[in-house]
This record gives C-alpha cells, sequence and structure tokens, in this order.
C-alpha cells in the first residue's frame, strides 16, 4: 500500500462490517501527509450504480489511484452486472497485469450487501472469514475492536462506529470523523 512506497504518506482507516442482512462500510476522514494533517474530512466511502446495482466501496491509499481503480470497478459491473466477485476478480487481474495499473497504490473495500471483498494490486481478492474486513493505517485496530464486539447483540452500524472510534483513539493516521454507508437488507 501507500505507506510502503512513499513513506511520508499514510492512508486512512476503512472497516466493513456485515450482520443482520445488512453491511456498513465506515471511513474515517483524515488525510494525512508525514505528521501533517492535510485535511479531516475527506469522504473516502462511496456508493457506486452501476448499471442500476447499488455497490459500496471504501478506499484506503492515493485518492487519484483509488478514484481510477473505482472508475476502473464500475466498468467492470456494467459488464458483468450483479457479479461483484467477477467484477472484481477481472479488476484484480487488470490491475496485476496492466502496466499503467500496476503502479497504482490503493486498497479498497467493496460489498454488494452480501458480499465483502478486500481488493488488491497484489492482485489478491479477499473475502473476510468473521464478516469483517479492514484496510488502511488503522485497519487493524478496527478489524480486532470490530470482531470483538460481534460477540455483541449490537447491529452492523454501531460495531462499525465503535470499532472506528477505538481506531481512531489508537491510530494517528485516523480520525473520528466518518462517512458511513449501509447496504444490504
Amino acid at each position: 500500500m501507500t505507506e510502503d512506497k512513499f513513506p511520508g504518506w499514510h492512508g486512512t482507516t476503512i472497516l466493513a462490517v456485515r450482520r443482520g442482512g445488512k453491511v456498513v462500510v465506515a471511513g474515517d476522514g483524515q488525510v494525512s501527509v508525514g505528521q501533517t494533517v492535510m485535511k479531516g474530512t475527506a469522504r473516502k466511502v462511496r456508493r457506486l450504480k452501476p448499471g442500476g446495482h447499488d455497490v459500496v466501496a471504501g478506499f484506503a491509499g492515493s485518492t487519484a489511484d483509488a478514484f481510477t481503480l473505482l472508475e476502473r470497478l464500475e466498468v467492470k459491473l456494467e459488464a458483468a452486472p450483479g457479479q461483484l466477485q467477477r467484477a472484481c476478480v477481472e479488476l484484480a487481474k487488470d490491475w496485476r497485469t496492466d502496466k499503467f495499473l500496476r503502479n497504482l497504490e490503493a486498497m479498497l473495500i467493496v460489498t454488494d450487501g452480501e458480499q465483502i471483498y478486500v481488493v488488491t494490486g497484489a492482485g489478491d481478492v479477499l473475502e473476510p472469514e468473521h464478516e469483517v474486513a479492514a484496510i488502511g493505517s488503522g485497519g487493524n485496530f478496527a478489524l480486532a475492536a470490530a470482531r470483538g464486539l460481534l460477540d455483541s447483540d449490537q447491529d452492523a452500524e454501531t460495531i462499525a462506529r465503535k470499532a472506528m472510534a477505538i481506531a481512531a483513539d489508537i491510530c494517528v493516521y485516523t480520525n473520528g470523523n466518518l462517512t458511513v454507508e449501509t447496504i444490504g437488507g
């Protein structure tokens, strides 16, 4: 991801939680360069509607690179309406093999309300084991918190908001200014 290639740039935190037939994707709003917060209100979770099908995507890494990937994902979804897994696999194949795309520095979490995938430039299309996926600088903190909260009777949005608050308390590259999208159910 971006942190490896550009050590002065730090990403974000994106979290997806599936519960009760719904998937909630939450992302913080902080953009940092080195030790400077450049912006606290970025919107890194987006709702896409390719071919009339709802898909929610969150991204970590370079914003321009992520937008390029989201545009490519929309094209893949329009070519295979309602087939999120196929579109993600096709995007990952292109990302891995295309000379231009392989240099893009971002990661995506994508969901249609039923499936959740983490898509990376290494060619990975990963489906989470435990109804939770997270990416970005604070991703591991949010993931651990959300997995711990899955034992409660709280809904997906409450778990996502609490886990993101925990990540923001621990990770200096994550803030509490959230964008939250719910899909499914």
